[in-house]
């Protein structure tokens, strides 16, 4: 192996598909192995191996629409010594739009679980991606976080919002879906900013290009230093950076371990999955004692070891 000039200590599982759903096995097993193998999307043969362990790693960062499957193994999740923080997305979409998400009463169980475990600093409700029509409405948006959050009260203590962006791959997948106005956007933003605060929940945007902070909603980063220090019990040297990911985000840099087009809730809004028989197709090669979330190593595999570098200010332990 080679070596790859790339500094991460926080692993993102995952923006590319969802792992605690569908693949918990198979993440306890990269867990208890140390290391996982992530190819590259956009050039196959070239492969990445990252150490999983918490000399490297200061936090483990997971985004899930379903945790149920991850709960039992939580706590031998914290007993390794990293730091874990879950952004759980609970939105009001039925079946024609999240054809594959269970039931949102059980999902909210499961985060109330989660939360008892963990605490309320390690666990995060997201709503997004929001968009209207004739069915979801403006007022249906109202009155659906309102019940989501006065049964979640207590259990987080912030929210992160974001409206629909239209990517070319949601655009394919949900014809017809269009951008939430302007008027629409302030008038939800402050709807909501007025029922987190009366659930005693931050409501923060996600990468919004529209300042809502007149509405009540500040600009916040899903993956902040203060997030991290708080979830690892940690301190962050200043060298922690910013991510590139997308032009309005603030969060830190993270590595995903996920692959594309692999997620089977199939929601009609993933910028994530192309076509649902590729889903069907990957989802059949996922071999949970793998070292790759899909498939095996191949004989053209380039393998690089990344260079990862734990962010720990460890002189705060000398004193």
């Amino acid at each position: 192996m080679n070596l790859c000039y790339t500094v991460f200590m926080l692993i993102f599982s995952s923006g590319r598909t969802d792992i605690p759903a569908f693949y918990s096995e198979w993440f306890l097993n990269r867990i208890r192995d140390g290391f996982v193998d992530v190819r590259n999307p956009y050039y196959s043969e070239q492969v990445a191996r990252y150490k999983l362990t918490p000399d490297v790693v200061d936090c483990l960062v997971f985004c899930t629409k379903n945790p149920a499957p991850m709960i039992p193994h939580l706590e031998e999740l914290k007993s390794k010594k990293m730091g874990l923080y879950f952004f759980v997305t609970i939105t009001p979409y039925e079946k024609d739009v999240e054809p594959n998400v269970p039931e949102k009463e059980q999902v909210l169980d499961s985060f109330i679980e989660m939360s008892k475990i963990l605490g309320k600093d390690q666990v995060c409700w997201r709503y997004d991606p929001i968009f209207t029509d004739e069915k979801y409405s403006v007022s249906f948006h109202i009155k659906a976080f309102r019940k989501m959050a006065e049964k979640l009260r207590g259990t987080t203590d912030r929210c992160m919002i974001s409206f629909i962006d239209l990517y070319e791959k949601t655009k394919k997948n949900f014809p017809g879906i269009k951008e939430v106005s302007e008027q629409d956007q302030k008038f939800l933003a402050q709807s909501f900013s007025r029922i987190g605060f009366e659930n005693d929940i931050k409501i923060e945007s996600c990468a919004e290009k529209l300042d809502l902070t007149a509405y009540g909603v500040e600009q916040g980063a899903c993956v902040s230093r203060q997030i991290v220090e708080k979830a690892s019990g940690i301190h962050l040297l200043a060298k922690a950076g910013k991510s590139n990911l997308r032009k309005h985000c603030i969060c830190l840099p993270t590595t995903d371990i996920g692959a594309y087009n692999s997620c089977p809730h199939l929601c009609k809004y993933c910028y994530a999955n192309y076509d649902k028989r590729l889903v069907e197709k990957n989802f059949a090669r996922h071999n949970p004692n793998s070292t790759f979330l899909l498939g095996e190593s191949k004989p053209d595999d380039i393998f690089h070891y990344a260079k990862q570098e734990s962010l720990r200010d460890r002189q705060l332990f000398l004193f």
